[in-house]
């Protein structure tokens, strides 16, 4: 290993299929040594995974990191959003974590903005109109079918807060990933008691909420990780937030990921509160804000269309006539928990490039859908669009979102945002500097800038229409499973 030419700090990225960690050189952004490694999540209704498998994989991670990681100052976790983890007096967990993608409290997420005033109350207290996605609905799934397991429960936590509650010995979140729980209120940047009261849960089982800049603790003397003791532990935050630090996000600036999942996001300083629900409004792990609005059915989906027709994922070929809504796990945006996936226009002469094509259009038309109001009304509209994400690296991807946006896309050469934002977020408690300031010293955004093009409106108007006439059939789904 060459010579660093600053302390070594280690950013972790815990997301749905696998644990990521990087060593880095706080300097100068260097990524000194890496390592993965994957955990599972069920399939069927749910969508869990056993939180102590994400501790393994951070082990092994960490192990392929090699001496590198023994070296490191400080450390910081960023982790998959909204998911719900119990652990009991011992802090082990009571049952499988039930993840961000678990669409089976939507019933309870309904009866929630009902019973507390509407969509209108719910924005303006907490930022956010709650889905299934948000850990409160998944809170009160657990309450009503598996009541024990509520009993057993004597702290409730992140999956962030797991994986830095078990370095640290301590229970601590941060205001990014609190933001997504539901039980947030963004007004006053505290716990909201009336509505934890309402789903019957004490406050007390919570964890403290980190200030941006705060250390969390150090590194605990029983542990399975290379770190010494005393080693810094930052607060970490939620995926999106770390990845936006990784960008070194200024206001105004919007960024679409192509994950698992898929979200357009960006930075914003003024609360953000809507309430058809569309967007969340988050708060960023720095102090500002981070409106985002957020897709269940991305890379994933479309390369299961992929895989159905018999095609390599870039084997798309143009078509004018046929729509796909590849809502393959449900739906967030637009809020179908409930739905499937939707074809229409399938004629004689449709090749299975053209169904391929449609899928992509059909995920990026969600994403655009909610674009415009993620940013605020004075953003740059020709400021380029940053593609971030597994997808951003398919060229069928950069060309559909160039296409259907009429934007530049710009493709940030830095991979592994998440983590490399967790280690700026560590790197700014040695330096004392804004995460995001460290990320630009960094230079992660770099990276190459795709010319717009003329936005396809006529594609996007006939998914629009097509969406509309089915919206009946979609939200029907409920009644047939």
């Amino acid at each position: 290993m060459s010579a660093a030419e600053g302390p070594l700090v280690v950013g972790v990225d815990t997301s749905t299929q696998s644990t990521k960690a990087l060593v880095v050189d706080s300097a100068t952004g260097r990524v000194v040594a890496s390592g993965q490694a994957p955990h599972t999540v069920s399939t069927g209704a749910g969508r869990e995974s056993d939180p102590r498998q994400w501790w393994d994989a951070l082990c092994q991670a960490l192990s392929q990191c090699g001496d590198a990681a023994r070296e490191a100052a400080a450390v910081s976790i960023g982790g998959q959003q909204h998911g719900l983890v119990t652990l009991d007096a011992q802090g082990d967990p009571v049952r499988p974590a039930l993840l961000w993608n678990d669409v089976r409290s939507a019933p309870q997420a309904r009866r929630l903005v009902e019973e507390l005033g509407g969509p209108k109350t719910w924005a303006e207290r907490t930022g956010s109109v709650p889905s299934a996605s948000f850990t409160i609905t998944k809170w009160a799934w657990l309450a009503e079918h598996e009541p024990e397991s509520v009993r057993a429960t004597r702290s409730v936590r992140l999956p962030h807060d797991y994986l830095t509650g078990r370095l640290t010995g301590q229970g601590t979140t941060d205001r990014g990933d609190a933001s997504g729980t539901g039980w947030w209120a963004s007004g006053t940047e505290s716990y909201d008691e009336e509505i934890l009261a309402r789903v019957g849960l004490d406050p007390a089982l919570l964890p403290r909420v980190v200030r941006p800049g705060e250390v969390a603790g150090t590194v605990r003397d029983s542990h399975d990780l290379p770190f010494s003791k005393g080693t810094l532990v930052a607060p970490g935050t939620g995926d999106n937030a770390a990845a936006a630090m990784g960008l070194g996000l200024r206001p105004g600036v919007p960024v679409m990921s192509l994950g698992t999942s898929g979200t357009v996001y960006a930075v914003s300083q003024h609360r953000p509160a809507d309430p058809t629900g569309t967007v969340a409004g988050f708060a960023d792990a720095r102090g500002d804000w981070l409106p985002l609005a957020c897709t269940l059915n991305c890379t994933l989906a479309v390369d299961r269309v992929a895989a159905l027709v018999g095609l390599d994922r870039e084997a798309v070929e143009p078509g004018t006539g046929v729509t796909l809504l590849p809502y393959l796990d449900g739906e967030r945006t637009p809020n179908l928990p409930h739905s499937s996936g939707l074809l229409h226009g399938l004629r004689h002469d449709t090749t299975a490039g053209q169904l391929l094509q449609a899928a992509y259009d059909g995920a990026v038309h969600s994403l655009l859908g909610a674009l415009d109001l993620v940013l605020d009304a004075d953003a740059d509209p020709s400021a380029p669009l940053l593609l971030i994400g597994g997808g951003a690296r398919g060229t069928a991807w950069q060309q559909t979102v160039r296409r259907l946006s009429g934007r530049p896309v710009q493709i940030p050469e830095a991979r592994e945002l998440v983590a490399l934002g967790a280690a700026a977020q560590a790197a700014g408690l040695l330096t004392e500097e804004d995460p995001a300031a460290v990320a630009r010293r960094w230079n992660t955004a770099a990276g190459p800038v795709l010319d717009p093009v003329e936005r396809d409106q006529a594609t996007l108007t006939r998914i629009a229409g097509v969406l509309s006439d089915a919206a009946p059939l979609l939200e029907r789904g409920a009644d047939t499973r």
